[in-house]
């Protein structure tokens, strides 16, 4: 059974509950990802997705005002607009069954956790470089190795 913990992604960016909508929309952008963990005293605690943060921003019309934009990305706490109560998964969970939750649910990652705590997190990003390098979900974990790398 080929387990989470084998495709997840180890060093997983997050952020912390009173961190501005700022530094989360500048995170993702920088690292180029979706969503993050929302972690208090590393406990997950939520996840907040650029379209939770975009949802939050002002509308279009002060498209000329960026300073006022940019103030009131600080002025917000990720806390305002994260998705409470996340759905994840633990690094023994079969890989199945969390390719099953990411697409019953239609969300683009699981954080991944052990006691609680912030262990990785599973992306559809990771599951396709599964599928891409000719991966089978019946194939023994002995075989598969996924090089180590950071995302979100």
């Amino acid at each position: 059974m080929i387990k989470v913990s084998q495709w997840m992604t180890k060093q997983v960016l997050a952020v912390e509950v009173y961190d501005s909508l700022g530094i989360a929309r500048r995170l993702m952008a920088k690292h180029r990802i979706n969503q993050l963990p929302v972690v208090a005293d590393e406990k997950l605690v939520g996840i907040v997705t650029d379209r939770d943060i975009r949802d939050a921003y002002p509308t279009s019309i002060l498209i000329d005002h960026a300073k006022d934009i940019d103030k009131f990305a600080e002025s917000y706490t990720v806390e305002e607009v994260m998705t409470f109560n996340v759905m994840s998964v633990q690094p023994e969970t079969p890989l199945l069954t969390a390719v099953r939750l990411l697409r019953q649910h239609r969300i683009g990652s699981l954080p991944v956790t052990k006691k609680g705590k912030l262990v990785g997190i599973i992306t559809r990003s990771d599951v396709l470089e599964f599928i891409l390098r000719g991966k089978s979900l019946k194939e023994s974990p002995l075989q598969i190795k996924k090089p180590n790398s950071t995302r979100s």
